[in-house]
């Protein structure tokens, strides 16, 4: 399939929210999906409009499993110190991935058990997505070219942490790594999800929304339980200096931490929505408005139709 440049694709069809949310449920998510407040203040601003677009549920899958691949390479890498296998990163065209190494947890076995399970969790993501998109008649994209080194060092530079910061180097900076992608694919399915034509697929869907969902939490909980117990807000102050230069990608819809909060939500406690072009934005680590179509994470883009920014 040509590659499209499809950008704002989260718009709701009538067909698409009643079919897959109920009229109720599809309210509530138009007022998470159009919330431009600032960051950690939630609310919500008017309603933005979409053009028609001509995607398909595959289309979106595949969008997906781009940002899956990296999340997988991330927790095995750090985890194991190998990543994404090659019968599970697609054909013998497979992009590289480079960067990321094994962390020695150091006694934080709390952690390091968790790294373990969100691995397999996002393996097993790619699995399900891949055996989906061949169900649907489709066929999945093999992993596009992936640069940790380039991704994490551009996050890192643009959120003001020091040169000295290594993503890989101690749990607690893993941790920090962590935070700056888990939160994207969970909006980034939020999104996308109105889309979604079938309500089977709709359902699998939610179901991987859920488990990232749970993902971002204890991340998230465990940077801002470590600055309470430590008394020590280091790492806390990367992530949120992370979350303050996401907010300029990603129309400010992000949320910060404390001791006290830890929620990525707005204001009516409803989970954030990307749209495509702001899930590019940050995978990409750049703003610039269209046209974006590679840099930070995916230095060659993302593979299938949905690669390139359109705002």
């Amino acid at each position: 399939m040509d590659k499209k440049q499809i950008g704002n694709i989260f718009a709701p069809t009538r067909r698409s929210f009643l079919a897959g949310a109920g009229a109720a449920g599809a309210a509530a998510l138009v007022a998470g999906c159009s919330s431009s407040a600032p960051i950690n203040t939630g609310g919500t601003g008017p309603s933005p409009s979409y053009p028609a677009l001509d995607i398909t549920d595959n289309d979106i899958l595949n969008f997906a499993l781009n940002l899956e691949y990296l999340e997988a390479e991330v927790y095995l890498r750090a985890s194991t110190g190998t990543g994404v296998s090659a019968a599970d990163a697609g054909s013998s065209s497979a992009g590289s991935v480079n960067g990321g190494a094994q962390v020695n947890f150091s006694g934080n076995t709390v952690l390091q058990e968790f790294f373990y399970e969100i691995a397999q969790d996002e393996l097993n993501h790619i699995r399900a997505i891949r055996a989906t998109i061949t169900g649907n008649g489709g066929s999945p994209i093999d992993r596009p070219t992936i640069d940790l080194t380039a991704g994490f060092t551009g996050i890192a530079t643009a959120a003001g942490l020091p040169a000295s910061f290594n993503p890989f180097g101690d749990p607690n900076s893993i941790a920090v790594a962590a935070f700056s992608l888990i939160d994207v694919g969970l909006a980034a399915y939020t999104g996308a999800a109105p889309l979604l034509t079938s309500n089977t697929i709709l359902n699998a869907a939610a179901g991987i929304q859920a488990a990232e969902g749970y993902h971002s939490g204890a991340i998230r909980s465990y940077i801002a339980g470590m600055a309470a117990a430590s008394a020590n807000s280091t790492y806390l102050n990367y992530a949120n200096m992370i979350a303050t230069f996401r907010a300029t990608l990603d129309d400010q819809k992000d949320t910060s931490l404390s001791t006290t909060s830890v929620v990525f939500a707005d204001s009516n406690a409803l989970g954030w929505a990307h749209t495509t072009s702001e899930t590019l934005h940050l995978v990409y680590g750049a703003g610039g408005g269209a046209g974006l179509a590679k840099g930070g994470f995916f230095p060659n883009g993302l593979n299938g139709s949905i690669y390139a920014t359109t705002a």
